[in-house]
Parts: C-alpha cells; sequence; structure tokens
C-alpha cells in the first residue's frame, strides 16, 4: 500500500453525475447552451443562447460552478472542462455527463485532473460501446464505477494548485499569441491596402510540394524528423511537434522535400487554406504546399498574406472534383502583390518582434505541458508528493 492517509474510493461515492436537468417548468425563458463541438481541453470555445421553446432537444443538463463537464461521446480526449462562475441558465447537451463533487470528500479541481489523466481518458475511450449507436458513448455508471486514490483533502487542494497554474500559464501565453498575431494582421492590412504591383507567388522564394515516403519500409517512420500533415497544422503559427516523424533515412530518401525551419507551409487538398510555419526542419505530405522565402524580409509579409486568402485559395482549389485540391503549379503562380522590396523590409523589421515572441510563446507551451503531463500522473498516485496547506 502507498500511504496510509490515501484511500481507495469508488468514484460514484464522490460525486454525482447528471443530478439536475430543464424540464418544462424550466423558470428561464433563455439557455446558454453548450454542444461537444464548442469544447477543448478545460476551455469553452462558445455558447449559444436559445429561446427554451427553440432549443435543441438534446439541451437538458443544467451545469452549476464547480460542476464538471465530461463528453460521453468517442472520441472524448479533448471535450472536458472545469466551470467556474456560470450562468444560472447554463445549459449541456446530452452528448456530456455533468460531474458534481462532493466538496467535503472530494475537490472538484482534483477530479477534474483524475478524469483528464491519460489512462483515464485512454480507457474511457477504450470502453465506450458503440452497439446502440453509431456514435460509441458512455454511460454514468461506466464513469461512476471506476476507483480513484484520494489524498486528505488540503493535499488535494495542493496538487490540484499546482496543475492548475500550469494550466493557467499555457492558457495565458495562448491568448498573448492571438493577440499578438491580430495585431500584425492588424499592421499588415495597414500597410498593403493600395495597390502595387502584381507578381507570382513562386516569385517569392522555392515552392516545395511534400511527399509521404514508401509505407512498406518501416524504418522511415518513428524518428525524429518532424512529418507535418493536416491534422498538425490547426491553430498554430509554429509547428514544433507532429504525430507522425520521419527517420533520417525515410527523410533522405526525399531529400528534395526538406523544409528548413520558419518554410510557409499551406493546406492544399481537402482542408484548403491553413496557413503554418515549421520551427524545425521538416517534411510535409503531399496534401501540403510549401514556401521557402528568397529573402528573409518576406517571410512574415508571405505568411500574412496567404493566411488573408482562405477564400481565394478555396476558391481556386474548387475544380468540380469531389476534393478540393490546389496543385503545386497553380499554387506558385498565384497572384500575389509585391511591394517593393524596401517596404517589405520596413514592415517585416515591425512586425517581425511578435512573430518571434509568438515563436517563444509556443515553445514555452510546449515545455509547459510535458511538465504538466508527467507531472500529473506522479501527482496523483502520489508518487510525488506535496504539502498539505
Amino acid at each position: 500500500m502507498l500511504m496510509g492517509e490515501w484511500k481507495e474510493y469508488r468514484l460514484g461515492e464522490l460525486i454525482s453525475i447528471n443530478a439536475k436537468s430543464i424540464d418544462r417548468n424550466y423558470p428561464h425563458k433563455q439557455i446558454e447552451y453548450l454542444d461537444t463541438g464548442s469544447i477543448t481541453r478545460g476551455k469553452i470555445e462558445s455558447l449559444q443562447s436559445f429561446d427554451l421553446r427553440h432549443a435543441p432537444s438534446r439541451a437538458k443538463r443544467l451545469v452549476k460552478d464547480n460542476d464538471i463537464i465530461y463528453s460521453t461521446v468517442r472520441p472524448i480526449q479533448r471535450h472536458y472542462g472545469i466551470v467556474k462562475n456560470p450562468k444560472t441558465n447554463f445549459v449541456v447537451s446530452t452528448g456530456f455527463a455533468v460531474v458534481s463533487c462532493d466538496e467535503k470528500k472530494a475537490d472538484a479541481i482534483f477530479v477534474y485532473y483524475f478524469l483528464t489523466s491519460d489512462d483515464v481518458v485512454n480507457y474511457l475511450d477504450m470502453v465506450a460501446d458503440g452497439s446502440t449507436s453509431a456514435y460509441p458513448s458512455l454511460t454514468p455508471d461506466v464513469i461512476a464505477e471506476m476507483d480513484i486514490l484520494l489524498p486528505p483533502l488540503p493535499e488535494q487542494k495542493s496538487i490540484a494548485s499546482i496543475l492548475s497554474s500550469l494550466d493557467d500559464k499555457i492558457d495565458l501565453l495562448h491568448r498573448q499569441n492571438k493577440t499578438l498575431e491580430a495585431l500584425a494582421e492588424t499592421l499588415f492590412r495597414q500597410w498593403f491596402v493600395e495597390e502595387a504591383e502584381e507578381g507570382k507567388l513562386g516569385d517569392f522564394g522555392k515552392i516545395i510540394c511534400g511527399k509521404t515516403p514508401s509505407k512498406k519500409i518501416n524504418s522511415y517512420f518513428g524518428g525524429n524528423i518532424p512529418f507535418i500533415k493536416i491534422p498538425d497544422m490547426h491553430g498554430k503559427m509554429f509547428i514544433f511537434d507532429t504525430e507522425d516523424t520521419l527517420t533520417e533515412d525515410g527523410a533522405n530518401s526525399q531529400q528534395n522535400k526538406f523544409l528548413p525551419p520558419k518554410s510557409i507551409c499551406v493546406s492544399c487538398i481537402a482542408t484548403v487554406g491553413l496557413v503554418t510555419m515549421n520551427a524545425f526542419n521538416s517534411q510535409t505530405n503531399q496534401q501540403i504546399n510549401s514556401i521557402i522565402p528568397s529573402k528573409e524580409i518576406y517571410r512574415c509579409f508571405l505568411y500574412l498574406k496567404l493566411a488573408t486568402m482562405k477564400d481565394e485559395l478555396l476558391a481556386m482549389a474548387s475544380g468540380g472534383t469531389a476534393t478540393d485540391n490546389l496543385n503545386t503549379g497553380d499554387f506558385s503562380n498565384i497572384d500575389i502583390v509585391k511591394p517593393e522590396d524596401n517596404v517589405i523590409e520596413l514592415f517585416h523589421n515591425q512586425v517581425q518582434p511578435y512573430f518571434d515572441k509568438i515563436f517563444a510563446n509556443q515553445n514555452q507551451i510546449r515545455t509547459l505541458t510535458r511538465l504538466r503531463d508527467t507531472l500529473l500522473p506522479k501527482l496523483m498516485s502520489g508518487e510525488v508528493r506535496v504539502n498539505k496547506g
């Protein structure tokens, strides 16, 4: 046994699930509604306001302060959060379990981190039952029947404070990056609203279309070289980590596909118009066209220009086929405003500090996330102890 003061409980002894629901006698005419597509780990992205008479039939479960909202529909990895100071008419869909803690026994934030630990999420995702629905889902009993090792309440709160402070810092850096990118985009519009000479995208640098090495050769994959695919690009100015990686042998099998750091990568098949930059020497798959700027002063200009062209890129890719596809030739020949280099250089000098700060923030987010994910199971199991106060 680990520690005499830590005790094992069935989670259902500490929580209630879906304790409150709305019905036809609900006193509020308006509700604030959250569906499963509008939340990522710990953060509610958006709420919809509905007149109760016209609200979705799934909008049934009331949420109060310190409740944990947890997706019960696979995949559940991203859809959970703990609620602070909600409106009295905050309702979630039946795709969530609303978990309320007995505050005399269990700290809600501690339980939240237990439920969001990799082991628990992977277990619940594995046991989600798909026999009665097209979307495998959990019943509340599955959550309630799990075992949890619980320290005394003061130690729970100390553990929760450590983990939540890391998440708060990560969230602050994400918000700072959004502000910095918005400032850079505003400056771009202010600088380049006037007419200028037209050029082609290919005039600004070398265009590379990605490629996937032979999947028949296992030794090509699983190394240290990032291999960028479209799912890696969402919501990031810089890509530090990728789901798939290449070995040196795999990458060297197509040496002409290497991208030096901070090349501009654009998704051009299926999901068209995502724009990112690679943090490290990388390669991409064939769904991504990239441009390696011929001059450093072009980098910020090209990123911001392409980031504002999503509708144009999508229109170019929509050629009547089942899947949108902007081929490398068309990508290279995109008409693009080409100011004089001295103007671009002045702009670059003004916005480059924003890009540098975003890069540093993303690197820090990466470090803090790894620290949190390393500490979480150790703190939750008692392997690493903290002061109780």
